[in-house]
């Protein structure tokens, strides 16, 4: 088969035609765009894809990292011990509630912060030991409860030179324990020598009150009889006291016997009736247990009714009265009751609360003890002590012992 080629006007083949040939190289041009065309969308298309992962996979490290800070801002903030970083230029970039705490209230700038802090931050980041001071007493005083002991530490951190990470530590509870065994250990030794003292002027009281009531007996003029008796309240009385002090500290169990508690009220009467004179004090026992037998310490019940009547006595030094009851409970009722009762000042409603506490007196120059040892005495013997009293119109104390025996 063969082709023909149409005769142009001027005799040349068609195809051999300059525009024949600029056409057929346009369209071999445009072929060939449209060929890279295509190439460069299919390029496109993939760089868009994989574009599109990348950001799909940056959102999501974007998002985990977010995740992450979020994690460990509520890591660092719920921390028991307090984070403080430090950035170059003294600038406080974080601080967690603890730290606020710590500090008592929030801080911006290392100017901020107590320079007895900044000191101990330095020490702790050039020595790498922990150090420990009390925060709160710059501008508070010491002993109003806000002031806290804090241990400071460096952490060391792979970070920049210029940013310090301190640990802070609360340390008071440590602290006060400490202190609490040192005043253990204190007091430990206070009641060791007190006792020996106790012991050794006791030792000595026994033969002054012996030769004391010697002379009592003796026949003395009145002037000289006054005179011993007022020898024999003072040694009563430094008596009491050095018993207070071997009864709260060193007191053994109570060595229990069957008793007369009606005796017991008896001698009461005898033996504090001398001091009631010299306090110009009138004294009253009405006795409803003779005959009521109870399984007690002679000695020890002897040293309640002592404290209380010598209590009521320094409460009333211009004179007064006191009365001492004893009596037995209604139909129905188990044990014995005495009461104690004087026309003193009374005690404040305020203090009435604490006043068997050992060392607690209104009164300067006291021990605080007697009360005290009343209140441990009356416990050990199973029964209860209560106070009651209205300002101005004296204090009433009440014992009440449990199980008393019939009347014999």
């Amino acid at each position: 088969m063969s082709t023909s080629f149409p005769v142009l006007r001027d005799g040349m083949p068609e195809s051999e035609h300059p525009l024949a040939r600029a056409f057929a190289s346009f369209t071999e041009a445009a072929g060939s765009l449209e060929r890279t065309y295509g190439q460069l969308q299919g390029q496109v298309a993939h760089l868009r894809q994989e574009l599109e992962i990348t950001n799909r996979d940056l959102a999501n490290s974007l998002e985990e990292n977010r995740r992450i800070r979020e994690r460990l801002r509520r890591i660092v903030e719920s921390l028991p011990c307090g984070v403080l970083v430090m950035e170059a230029g003294a600038g406080i970039s974080i601080l967690n509630p603890e730290a606020v705490r710590l500090l008592g209230g929030p801080a911006g700038h290392a100017n901020a912060l107590p320079p007895s802090l900044l000191a101990e931050l330095e020490q702790a980041r050039e020595t790498g030991q922990e150090r420990e001071l009390l925060l709160g007493c710059e501008a508070k005083d010491d002993n109003d409860g806000k002031s806290v002991w804090v241990a400071v530490r460096h952490a060391w951190l792979e970070l920049e030179h210029s940013t310090s990470v301190f640990i802070l530590r609360d340390v008071s509870e440590a602290k006060k324990l400490e202190q609490e065994r040192e005043n253990v250990r204190r007091q430990q030794a206070l009641v060791e020598m007190s006792a020996l003292l106790a012991h050794e002027i006791r030792n000595s009281l026994g033969s002054l009150e012996l030769f004391a009531g010697l002379l009592a007996e003796a026949d003395l003029d009145g002037e000289s009889r006054r005179w011993v008796e007022h020898v024999q309240a003072g040694l009563r009385t430094l008596s009491a006291t050095v018993n207070n002090v071997l009864h709260l500290h060193n007191a053994p169990p109570p060595e229990r016997a069957e008793i007369d508690m009606g005796q017991l009220l008896d001698w009461s009467y005898e033996f504090l009736r001398p001091l009631a004179r010299q306090a110009r004090v009138e004294l009253q026992v009405l006795n409803g247990l003779r005959g009521v037998v109870l399984a007690a310490d002679r000695h020890c019940l002897e040293q309640v009714l002592l404290n209380l009547a010598l209590n009521a006595f320094r409460f009333m030094p211009g004179g007064g009265w006191l009365s001492i009851v004893g009596s037995e409970p209604g139909a129905g009722e188990d044990g014995i009751e005495i009461t104690v009762r004087d026309t003193g000042p009374g005690i404040s409603a305020g203090d009435l609360p604490r006043i068997f506490e050992a060392g607690f007196s209104t009164r300067p120059g006291s021990s605080g003890l007697g009360l005290a040892v009343c209140r441990k005495i009356v416990e050990q013997h199973g029964g209860t002590i209560s106070a009651g009293s209205r300002a101005g119109q004296g204090a009433i104390f009440r014992l009440r012992f449990p199980c008393a025996g019939a009347r014999s």
